[in-house]
């Protein structure tokens, strides 16, 4: 039963997956107002159409533009009309074509023109040789536009999202995805196989818990070459919530003899030294304060709230005076997300709301409104939170825009989000 409560704590909600739906706006000013369109020369409009649909998102989704598609098409070759489009208020427009190679590559190319100065700033071209993967060429033509135009960079928007999918009892996947669900990929199946994590800042591998070995195991995975390897097991549980920044050392989650605790374990020379040792729950260990301390969730107060201790220190300090069920937790540099259950009846139809902390001061951000929002993530920046939502029959993955109070939701629709990271 201990077993299942920790598990209920690391992992308590689910969601099903492609559009995204603004939650909450606050307008910026000034924001330069793009016009997206697609050319009439293109050879696929359907596949156009996709890309388009992509930047119009990613756009919204940066806060740095006020983003238009356009009513009629204009030829690739051509010129926008800057007069009219000036009138219209128009400061950018990008015209978008897509073709196919010899090699049936797809081909994507844009040409940014800045109505204001009355040129062509931007001619790209991207490519992929598969059809499916059409949301990462949309990002990074997001990234582009938003580089011409100098704004804080959106580089998160071409990274890789991973989560493990419930598929049916005692069956569970791993899958890569695009931040908005349009894009997916099962790298792991076959088996219970939970709380994947990318093992470096790359992307270039990840971890990832299984339950079809005797003890539950850690492995790691080569996402390019798909080859796999053991790294630790334990009985009772096993989970990797936390990597360094070197990459080198992992926060682990272990119960070898029925009582959860965080572990820290270097992967290099494969010792694990435990950090916690109280008779209750400690699990969900994040580095904090560049790795010089960890925050956890434990039971400590007979509910889950959030500690921190120092690596070679042996107290513990409470951080959070919110709440009383704070079951999940992320970190970025001094700063913290947590959950709180806001109402008292745990087997009531409960609101979880994210709030946003500082290690450094008494700064307490709330950050959503209503219904069951878990499972934080920081973007690499610290400029987003990744989070499932569940409200009102419906499961999403959510994108929270710290600096312009916008939030955005992406719904899975096949099978139940167990856990993610980015």
């Amino acid at each position: 039963m201990r077993i299942l409560l920790v598990l209920f704590l690391l992992a308590n909600t689910y969601l099903f997956a492609t559009d995204a739906s603004m939650e909450i706006i606050k307008k910026g000013t000034n924001l330069p107002n793009i016009l997206i369109n697609v050319s009439n020369k293109t050879t696929d409009k359907d596949y156009a159409k996709k890309i388009e649909h992509i930047i119009y998102q990613d756009l919204l989704v940066s806060g740095h533009f006020d983003v238009k598609l356009a009513d009629d098409s204009l030829d690739f070759s051509s010129s926008p009309n800057y007069v009219t489009q000036g009138k219209k208020k128009t400061d950018l427009l990008v015209n978008i074509k897509v073709h196919q190679d010899k090699l049936q590559k797809y081909i994507v190319e844009i040409k940014l023109f800045d109505i204001n100065k009355q040129k062509e700033v931007l001619h790209s071209s991207y490519s992929s040789k598969v059809m499916n993967r059409y949301p990462f060429l949309g990002h990074r033509i997001s990234v582009a536009l938003n580089t011409y135009i100098k704004a804080p960079n959106i580089n998160w928007m071409k990274k890789f999202v991973i989560f493990a999918r419930y598929i049916s009892a005692k069956q569970s996947e791993i899958v890569v995805a695009d931040y908005t669900l349009t894009f997916q990929q099962t790298i792991v199946k076959g088996g219970l196989n939970i709380f994947p994590k990318w093992a470096n800042s790359k992307q270039s591998a990840f971890y990832y818990t299984t339950y079809n070995y005797r003890k539950p195991t850690l492995m790691e995975v080569n996402l390019y070459t798909g080859s796999q390897k053991k790294i630790i097991s334990s009985y009772g549980m096993m989970v990797c919530s936390d990597i360094s920044r070197s990459g080198n050392k992992i926060l682990l989650t272990m119960a070898p003899s029925g009582q959860p605790d965080i572990y820290l374990y270097n992967t290099k020379t494969k010792i694990k030294t435990k950090l916690t040792s109280y008779p209750g729950i400690d699990v969900g260990g994040h580095f904090v304060e560049n790795d010089k301390k960890i925050v956890f969730i434990s039971d400590r107060l007979g509910y889950p709230n959030i500690f921190a201790k120092g690596l070679k220190q042996k107290g513990v300090e409470r951080l959070v005076y919110h709440g009383k069920n704070n079951s999940s937790v992320t970190t970025y540099k001094d700063y913290i997300v947590f959950t709180s259950r806001e109402t008292d009846n745990e087997f009531s139809n409960n609101t979880f709301n994210l709030y946003l902390i500082s290690t450094k001061s008494d700064y307490i951000r709330r950050l959503t409104l209503n219904g069951k929002n878990q499972f934080p993530k920081f973007s690499n920046d610290g400029e987003s939170i990744l989070f499932t939502k569940n409200y009102a029959g419906k499961s999403s993955l959510g994108i929270i825009r710290l600096n312009y109070n916008k939030s955005f939701l992406f719904p899975l629709k096949v099978g139940k989000l167990q856990s993610i990271d980015w």
